[in-house]
């Protein structure tokens, strides 16, 4: 008998308001924390605006010297970890840390303190040879990701398997999806698994500058992410952290937790092709979802609502609408899709599990978070975005996808914990 995983603790940093409940009010609400970057002066670039967290790490209980040791994407996985555990009702008394793992995902790593200590050791770049006296202790621990897992088991007190997941903008899926498989396969019992990016730097957007990725709306940023509109231009880099606490099944009920969701389904797929093209018929991203809806016994009707990975940019939302035509076949023109990156901007790595965190709570509150800014929608896009406002449904099956540069294409499906699928 398969092991079932379920949902027992989610924790969220994300643009708009920190922790779930304003998350959740946010993305319910439909409102938009895309603005002007304030975090370093934008002007040199095409694109300006960006999805920040207003963030204080000591006002979220971080100690001085956790500050000073960790890099801003390290320091926002830990605050989400901590939320997610406390919200699963775990007591240290009654976890296994053994039997207790991390699994992290991330795009691009400690890349905001990295640039940050270059500045410092080259001395603004005039420096050809930089002075490492100048840096940070605790710079080696910026430059290897797996220090995001390191510092999520130290603050949980896991033990067990330990891994960071980098697959470009599926990661946060693909971080969450692996923790699923070892529950499964009984390597552990519990799982924080989540994903962090806090990409919003000067060497970011340059690299996204370079191919036209990201938007160039910068006079209206509260409008600048605009998914499936026929006016979109690229994306709104973001930054953010989610965590989920994952649990076997029976244990869960065994010590009365709240369960949000099991987890149904997951398939990964990539599609060989470009590093950041796309293929329009959306080939690769329509076996995931049939890869993962098999895994998940569902008929492709079954599924209540679709949490796209909707970035915004022409090619994607295209390719992505004709990915769901062709898996999800009659149904998808019936089916509401929407994407929060509309939102909170796209924080790469991270995005995928701040989706799962949305569709979890969303199928709690019965609620489709909306597509902002869907104004005016792109005939090639013809799908139900759910535009501008969110929509009151009974959610008892939900799809989520991601799609990265490199090709990988992800998808995961969350359904309600009573339904028997042993």
């Amino acid at each position: 008998m398969r092991r079932r995983v379920v949902i027992t603790g989610i924790g969220v940093m994300a643009p708009g308001g920190t922790g779930v409940k304003n998350f959740w009010s946010l993305l319910s609400e439909g409102r938009t924390a895309t603005r002007g970057i304030t975090f370093f002066d934008p002007a040199p670039f095409r694109s300006r605006v960006a999805a920040e967290i207003d963030f204080h790490p000591e006002d979220q209980g971080l100690t001085p010297q956790e500050i000073r040791r960790m890099d801003r994407a390290a320091q926002l996985v830990v605050v989400a970890a901590r939320e997610a555990v406390a919200g699963s009702g775990l007591a240290p008394d009654t976890m296994d840390p053994h039997r207790t793992g991390v699994t992290i995902g991330s795009a691009v790593g400690a890349t905001t303190g990295l640039d940050q200590e270059y500045r410092v050791v080259s001395d603004d770049g005039r420096l050809e040879l930089v002075d490492h006296r100048y840096a940070v202790p605790h710079l080696y621990g910026h430059f290897v990701p797996s220090s995001f897992a390191t510092e999520v088991a130290w603050a949980t007190g896991a033990e067990g398997p330990s891994t960071v997941v980098s697959t470009g903008c599926t990661s946060g899926l693909d971080a969450i999806g692996h923790a699923v498989e070892l529950i499964r396969e009984n390597s552990a019992d519990v799982m924080i698994a989540g994903a962090t990016d806090a990409p919003i730097s000067p060497i970011t957007m340059a690299c996204f500058d370079a191919i036209k990725a990201t938007t160039p709306y910068n006079d209206e940023p509260g409008q600048a992410s605009r998914p499936f509109d026929r006016t979109r231009n690229g994306f709104v880099l973001g930054e953010g952290a989610a965590v989920l606490v994952l649990e076997e099944l029976g244990r869960a009920q065994r010590r009365g937790a709240h369960i949000y969701a099991e987890i149904g389904g997951y398939a990964s797929r990539c599609n060989a092709f470009h590093m950041t093209g796309l293929r329009p018929d959306g080939r690769e991203m329509a076996e995931a979802i049939r890869a993962t809806l098999e895994e998940a016994r569902l008929n492709a009707s079954d599924i209540d609502y679709v949490n796209a990975h909707g970035s915004g940019t022409k090619q994607n939302d295209r390719h992505e609408s004709a990915a769901f035509k062709r898996s999800l076949g009659e149904h998808a023109y019936r089916v509401p899709v929407s994407s929060i990156k509309s939102m909170i901007g796209h924080s790469l790595g991270a995005i995928g599990s701040l989706e799962i965190a949305a569709c979890a709570l969303a199928m709690a509150e019965n609620v489709i978070p909306p597509t902002a800014n869907l104004h005016n929608p792109d005939p090639e896009c013809d799908l139900d975005y759910v535009p501008i406002s969110a929509r009151e449904a009974r959610l008892d099956q939900v799809l989520s996808v991601g799609s990265g540069f490199g090709g990988f294409q992800s998808a995961m499906v969350l359904t309600r914990p009573e339904r028997n699928t042993a």
